[in-house]
């Protein structure tokens, strides 16, 4: 039997953020193929996250150092643990390893969070990020945890050829996953609204991610006046989750740049807009946004780093650009010349179906977990430096986590009903 536990950072929310549709593709992937699933996390639920009972998934609140979260993964008995980002690993992967020590660990990164805290830190210096950016606490902890588990999912070509090249981390301990999509109709594009049906200008993005508030930023004060001043007519619609008071104060109707909130149906947000905005000064992994744009038909402008090992060498859906006055012009260029907007949406349709096809994904992936499942004595011993991170993570953080649990009695776990 193939019995997974996923231990989420968060509930995913699939419509607030790219982490969530990750998640639930992932979900997808092992139910298709045979896996029972449990999911647990200990973080509060928010009004967007998914019903994964719907899914016919058993969920468990979980509490952080509490000896309760033993007892339940003995019950649940995992013959493999997905940790979703390595904040989770760090919690608990100990305990994963104490008392389920057969379990496969994989880790989920969904982005390297030190090369986007590192490029953050770049912006704000005005500098570009160098090499002692990179080898950050926050590099090694998550580099540690990667260590600790016997494969971990990278979203990124970029970021396994940095992990590889520059970390000299061994291929064995990785395997590149982008997003995993059903393949797309060229003639899926007519039944979508046509360029003359659809107008104004979208962007989007979970607030709380400080890479889209940065971006949102950038649109109001350095790009939006130059796209206003060409095309009155035209509105920025500004869509995300957790949209608090900072962010609305950026609503100004006489300029065209309205704050919409939470999106409750992509679908019909982005097939309605003729053009994605996406103009991101630092992050890290797979852009869903930009994703979302190409699956519904909406070419995009963006920077480098939102077009980021997200095309391989295919023409982009639009056009890429890091300067604010030739991103202005490319929009609008875009947004009223009919033409070059069906061939970027032909272009998106493109890099969906090479570079994100379910078929060329999946079955890679279960291939790897099996081989690794039966090989796992000497795939372990292979990982020397794992099992020493290990030896040492439950030396630290188990006893650490015993004597805060101490502090904190009683406690207990809820089923959630």
């Amino acid at each position: 039997m193939k019995n997974l536990l996923i231990i989420g950072f968060v509930w995913p929310e699939p419509n607030s953020t790219a982490a969530g549709s990750r998640m639930l593709q992932l979900i997808s992937l092992f139910q298709k193929n045979g896996f029972t699933v449990t999911f647990v996390c200990a973080a509060s639920k928010t009004t967007n996250s998914f019903d994964l009972e719907k899914l016919n998934i058993q969920t468990f609140y979980i509490l952080l150092n509490d000896s309760s979260f033993d007892s339940l993964i003995k019950k649940i008995n995992p013959n493999f643990v997905l940790f979703d980002r390595f904040l989770t690993e760090e919690q608990f992967g100990w305990r994963i390893a104490e008392n389920c020590p057969e379990a496969i660990r994989i880790l989920d990164t969904e982005d390297l969070h030190f090369l986007r805290n590192a490029r953050q830190v770049a912006h704000q210096n005005n500098t570009t990020v160098s090499l002692s950016d990179l080898m950050s606490d926050l590099a090694k902890r998550e580099i540690a945890s990667i260590y600790r588990c016997d494969l971990t999912l990278i979203i990124s070509k970029y970021e396994m050829k940095l992990l590889k090249k520059t970390f000299n981390i061994d291929k064995s301990l990785l395997h590149y996953v982008p997003f995993i999509l059903n393949k797309m109709n060229m003639e899926a594009l007519d039944s979508y609204p046509s360029f003359q049906n659809r107008n104004h200008f979208i962007t989007i993005g979970n607030f709380k991610h400080e890479p889209n508030w940065n971006s949102v930023q950038y649109l109001k004060t350095d790009i939006w006046p130059l796209i206003r001043e060409k095309l009155p007519e035209a509105e920025m619609h500004i869509y995300g989750a957790y949209a608090k008071e900072k962010v609305q104060q950026l609503h100004n109707k006489k300029e065209g740049f309205l704050i919409k909130g939470w999106a409750e149906n992509l679908e019909d947000v982005f097939t309605n807009t003729r053009v994605c905005l996406a103009p991101l000064r630092f992050g890290a992994g797979l852009k869903g946004k930009l994703i979302d744009a190409m699956k519904f038909g909406t070419p995009s402008v963006t920077t480098n780093i939102g077009a980021e090992a997200m095309h391989y060498k295919l023409p982009w859906n639009g056009f890429i650009t890091d300067d604010p006055t030739e991103f202005a012009l490319k929009a609008v260029e875009l947004y009223s010349n009919q033409k070059i907007w069906e061939d970027a949406q032909q272009k998106g349709i493109e890099i969906i179906n090479t570079c994100y096809s379910k078929e060329k994904y999946e079955k890679k992936l279960l291939n790897n977990i099996e081989n690794i499942q039966k090989n796992i004595v000497e795939h372990r011993l292979q990982n020397f430096i794992g099992s020493l991170l290990m030896y040492h993570n439950l030396q630290s953080t188990k006893y650490m986590s015993k004597w805060i649990e101490e502090k904190n009695k009683p406690s207990r776990i809820h089923k959630i009903n």
